[in-house]
């Protein structure tokens, strides 16, 4: 009698891989758990240098370490600003002291931090906030504007941790923050010196990490995505700008594609706080760069799709948010970030310009 075919089938492989995976994650999870809390780090009685910090998030960053104890250095721009902001934060910080400097400007950088040296002490934690934002069809950018863009967003950066980068080091002890843009990783329709100039950043920031965690100094490399700040005010429009204010600060005011600022600052303190090399804000954000990096081709057709769609060029001057008002904005599609501007100190050079306006 002949035997009948008794081979079995083998086992599906699919249980094995997902155990696998599942250990491999827990794994993971595991070390960056542990490695965050060996690398916590108190903000107490530490000496913060936030740049751009008289306005949307730099202030709002600025709120949150005073609240826990951090002794606090802000600069930017605009004095009237800067008086403001010290004005609300003495009562919450320990110490807070505020100058005004150009960051696109070398000279001005070296006196501030010999200011802070000889006037405080040495520098514990160093936020590299400080931006500037020129929206427009790239034939209405100037080379003045690219020089600018790199001017505030690598070259400052890049200046201000070579200041403070030897006492850290000297004390194997330190924290660099460095806030990029999703725009440092994608190119972005009508924004190319912003983009440019972050990118530009990104590189340095994550080279520097690799090289001076060694050291005890953690750099933390910051992606926003579209953050409810008040900042579109305070930007400059190319172009058809009223257009062009429009379509961005009511991109930037809309839930679910924006995010709220005080929790993306939140965020960005606890990344410092834990020594982390990079955090990208906002779920439209990450999903927009997992998508980039997986099918470039076609996020590179999306934008030229979104970029027909923007408006045309018209001129090379360039207007702040405020003075690009519209129908469309302000408007109930604005009424975030209209709210945001009022609460982040964004007013303050549209109630300046209009009082000169009347003085006239």
């Amino acid at each position: 009698m002949a035997r009948r075919n008794s081979r079995r089938k083998p086992a599906p492989r699919w249980p094995r891989v997902l155990t696998s995976s599942a250990a491999i994650f827990g794994a993971y999870a595991a070390v960056r758990g542990a490695l965050a809390l060996s690398r916590r780090y108190s903000f107490r009685d530490r000496l913060v240098v936030i740049t751009g910090g008289s306005r949307g998030l730099g202030l709002l960053m600025a709120r949150k370490l005073a609240a826990e104890g951090a002794y606090l250095v802000l600069c930017a721009r605009d004095s009237e600003e800067l008086a403001v902001v010290e004005q609300e934060l003495k009562d919450r910080a320990p110490f807070v002291a505020t100058y005004v400097c150009d960051l696109a400007d070398p000279d001005e950088i070296a006196k501030f931090f010999e200011k802070i040296r000889r006037e405080i002490g040495s520098v514990d934690v160093l936020i590299n906030n400080a931006g500037i934002m020129e929206v427009g069809p790239v034939e209405t950018m100037t080379l003045e504007d690219y020089q600018e863009a790199m001017a505030v967003h690598f070259w400052a950066p890049l200046l201000c941790i070579e200041h403070v980068l030897p006492d850290m080091r000297r004390r194997a002890d330190g924290r660099i923050v460095n806030i990029s843009s999703i725009g440092g990783e994608i190119g972005v329709p009508h924004m190319a010196p912003y983009c440019a100039s972050k990118f530009a950043l990104n590189g340095l920031s994550q080279a520097l990490r690799a090289e001076l965690a060694n050291d005890g100094v953690y750099v933390t490399t910051v992606c926003p995505g579209l953050m409810r700040t008040g900042s579109p005010r305070n930007a400059f429009f190319k172009g058809k700008h009223r257009a062009e204010y429009a379509w961005f600060s009511i991109t930037g005011s809309l839930p679910g594609v924006s995010m709220n600022a005080d929790r993306a600052a939140r965020q960005v303190v606890n990344a410092c706080r834990h020594g982390r090399a990079k955090i990208t804000l906002s779920i439209p954000a990450k999903l927009a760069i997992t998508a980039n990096t997986i099918a470039p081709e076609l996020t590179a057709n999306l934008n030229a799709l979104v970029a027909w769609l923007m408006p045309r060029a018209e001129g090379r001057a360039a207007y702040e948010g405020f003075k690009s008002k519209s129908a469309f904005s302000p408007s109930i599609l604005t009424a975030l970030n209209e709210r945001a501007a009022e609460k982040n100190n964004e007013m303050l050079q549209e109630a300046e310009q209009a009082t000169s306006d009347t003085s006239r």
